[in-house]
């Protein structure tokens, strides 16, 4: 049976183009860096969890909410074939209980806070935004794309940001945890314009603070769809 089996609706991604050195204390033992045309992408990621099951049940008050994430992406050679997989620097939801369970069972980064999110379908273009309030202070990740979603084409950017079936956690020195996110591929939209408001290093840390002087290299918006976290292991 699968540990969480949920919808992942409307994701909000906002790609930077990173120093691997930042990185470097954050890559799981036995895993590496995933490049796409020799860059490495960190990414803002803003979503809507829909029908959450655990274990097969649905607990009350616990089936829709948002999550925002910041992630980069790794890959890890098992049987001479590479998996490819994200890294989480630290993953916001607003149910105690989801922070609770997954930093507990999968010791992953969760914090909770208070969040909400708007979704408006017009005729001509679909506005998404996540907001998560830090401090004090509101922060928003907002978007405007097209209101068609299109098949991602092969070798494309946006294909290799969502493409990524595998989450690893580093746990110690020589101590990684794998579990595989199963999905079918997305689609996606064509994104006009948007807007971050933000301070990365106060929510993640001083050394993610160079993103508030940064612009994305690209922002992009998946529908989503179903999908499954299957049980961990050590790698």
């Amino acid at each position: 049976m699968s540990f969480l089996k949920a919808e992942w609706r409307r994701l909000a991604l906002a790609n930077y183009e990173i120093d691997p050195a930042l990185l470097k204390d954050y890559v799981p033992y036995g895993t590496e860096l995933d490049q796409w045309n020799g860059t490495n992408y960190v990414s803002l990621v803003g979503f809507l969890f829909k029908n959450t099951r655990m274990l097969g049940f649905k607990i009350p008050f616990h089936i829709n909410f948002e999550e925002v994430n910041l992630r980069f992406y790794v890959r890890y050679k098992e049987r001479g074939e590479w998996k490819r997989g994200v890294v989480f620097v630290k993953e916001i939801v607003p149910k105690a209980a989801i922070t609770f369970v997954a930093n507990t069972l999968y010791r992953e980064h969760y914090q909770t806070l208070p969040m909400r999110h708007h979704w408006e379908d017009l005729p001509d273009k679909k506005i998404t935004r996540y907001e998560w309030k830090h401090q004090g202070e509101w922060q928003s990740f907002e978007l405007t794309s097209s209101p068609d979603a299109r098949p991602m084409k092969e070798g494309s950017e946006i294909e290799f940001i969502t493409e990524h079936y595998w989450g690893y956690t580093q746990i110690g020195p020589k101590k990684t945890y794998e579990y595989e996110v199963r999905h079918p591929r997305w689609e996606g939209y064509e994104v006009t314009d948007y807007t971050i408001k933000t301070d990365y290093g106060r929510l993640y840390g001083d050394r993610f603070a160079v993103l508030n002087q940064m612009t994305p290299k690209s922002v992009m918006l998946a529908e989503g769809s179903e999908i499954s976290v299957e049980g961990k292991r050590r790698i």
